[in-house]
């Protein structure tokens, strides 16, 4: 009897056997046998160097362990247990050299306290020091990547011949991964760590301002300084070291966003504090409705004891505005000028008032437009600004070739723009985390809390430098801090240069 499904079977089994037959000959095909042997030697090279792929070498008053391991991003971290990790992106290879610090001898730390000349020694030796290690650390590496790539070929074929190939592979792959890192290595990427862990510790492991503005030119300083931060770390860590004064650096703590959370202004307090902040900058956005009943809120401005420029954003009412410029320390900015600590600052607040956005459609025209009219008063100012201080982008956009520096917020996350003209845009995240709203974040994370201290040249007024502060939000206990070097700071604005392009850094706004 004839049956579409006797046939069906048939054909099904006679699709599995050829298959199974392609397979069997794959299988004792060239192609399959020297592909199993190159992933036995990358696996093998792989658990070779997570095994045994480590050296401890003295640097300094420290001892230092060095460990490589293969990771997508090629970077270097220096872990500074239990404060924290410091992160370079040094290469482009995708190899992670990882230094922990797992000793310090006392005798050459307590040297470095009593004699001021002890760091400047040093930095003559410390270059060999590393030089050294690093050496060391390649030959272990090669060593142990080469014998585990060896012993895991030999295990799974029993073939003197394949376990040698096997290790041939490991010893190629690593050769080419250290040849590029070597090729693409960057000393000057020392200068502008990551800083992750116990927020308190980060102006000394991140380094002084003193070194931003002028002194991390020299790759063994920059390397001796990191030494000798570290190391007075671990000597005296409930009396962390303080940095002299630097009167030719005016440090301003930008915030945004706060959005009426409490646990905003502790965090203002205590970066004022550990970073010697000169002035506060706040792009707008103080409360969330505006409200009379939330206008004592501002009243814990004139307990930061230091000038507290503002602008109005759109959840904050004239009311907010009048609260703020009652408190002593308070630089309210309404389409005027001032000069503060030494840096002349334009600001205006935004003409939106829109305390519940599900019922309100603004205008984005009439802002631009009323930022427009604002940037063409500027620029025929007789004042020379250096820093624009608006709450959006959309009002600040035309201010593009107008000034070096424009401060914004409004977006709940960071992020920065060199443009053609020369202008630098900082979009600030949300220091509020953006209050009770950033617990309904489409995400389902928290939004974090972040800030940047900015380092300006006090004559020139011009930003030399930036630590970007990221802290977990609400429920999270992350820390974070990344140091972002201006490349040509004292670059003319309002000339259009190509090479002046650099791509927006942080996230998409929110």
């Amino acid at each position: 009897m004839f049956s579409w499904e006797a046939i069906n079977r048939h054909d099904l089994r006679e699709a599995l056997q050829r298959a199974r037959a392609a397979f069997a000959r794959v299988r004792e095909g060239r192609v399959w046998r020297w592909g199993c042997v190159v992933a036995a030697g990358l696996l093998g090279g792989w658990l070779g160097l997570a095994l045994a792929g480590e050296v401890v070498t003295p640097i300094g008053p420290a001892d230092v362990t060095f460990s490589l391991s293969p990771q997508l991003n090629g970077e270097t971290v220096v872990d500074v247990a239990p404060l924290g990790r410091l992160a370079f992106e040094t290469h482009a290879a995708p190899l992670r050299v990882e230094a922990a610090i797992t000793d310090i001898r006392l005798s050459a730390a307590q040297e470095m306290f009593t004699d001021p000349e002890a760091i400047n020694r040093m930095a003559s030796g410390i270059g060999q020091d590393l030089r050294d290690g690093v050496v060391a650390l390649v030959v272990r590496s090669l060593l142990t990547a080469v014998l585990g790539a060896f012993l895991m070929a030999l295990l799974l074929f029993r073939s003197l011949r394949r376990a040698l190939a096997g290790g041939a592979v490991s010893l190629g792959a690593l050769a080419v991964s250290g040849a590029v890192a070597a090729a693409t290595f960057t000393p000057g990427a020392i200068a502008e760590p990551r800083y992750s862990g116990l927020i308190a510790g980060a102006p000394q492991v991140v380094g002084g301002a003193e070194e931003v503005v002028g002194r991390f030119g020299q790759y063994q300083e920059q390397l001796a300084g990191l030494v000798g931060n570290v190391s007075m770390i671990y000597e005296a860590t409930s009396e962390l070291p303080v940095y002299e004064d630097d009167e030719s650096v005016v440090r301003v703590l930008h915030v945004s966003d706060i959005q009426l959370n409490p646990a905003s202004w502790s965090i203002i307090s205590s970066l004022k504090e550990q970073y010697g902040v000169d002035a506060v900058v706040d792009s707008g956005d103080l409360t969330d409705r505006g409200s009379p009943a939330e206008d004592a809120f501002a009243d814990e401005i004139a307990d930061l004891d230091v000038p507290y420029v503002w602008v109005k954003g759109r959840h904050d009412s004239m009311g907010t505005q009048r609260a703020v410029e009652s408190q002593p320390n308070a630089v309210v900015l309404d389409g005027d000028t001032e000069e503060v600590e030494g840096l002349m600052f334009y600001g205006s607040g935004d003409p939106r008032y829109t305390p519940d956005e599900t019922r309100l459609d603004p205008d984005e025209g009439e802002v631009a437009a009323q930022g427009a009219e604002e940037a063409e008063r500027v620029a025929d100012g007789p004042e020379n600004v250096d820093v624009a201080l608006m709450h959006s982008r959309t009002q600040a956009e035309a201010f593009d070739g107008v000034v070096p520096l424009v401060l914004t917020g409004d977006e709940h996350t960071r992020t920065t723009e060199l443009t053609d003209l020369g202008t630098r845009f900082l979009v600030q995240g949300s220091t509020g985390g953006a209050g009770l709203s950033g617990l309904e974040h489409d995400s389902g994370r928290p939004i974090p809390y972040q800030a940047s201290v900015l380092y300006f040249d006090g004559e020139s007024g011009r930003l030399q430098a930036r630590d970007d502060i990221d802290l977990g939000g609400v429920g999270l206990t992350s820390a974070q801090v990344e140091r972002k070097i201006e490349d040509d700071p004292d670059a003319p604005v309002g000339e259009s240069d190509d090479a002046t392009d650099e791509p927006s850094e942080g996230g998409s706004p929110s």
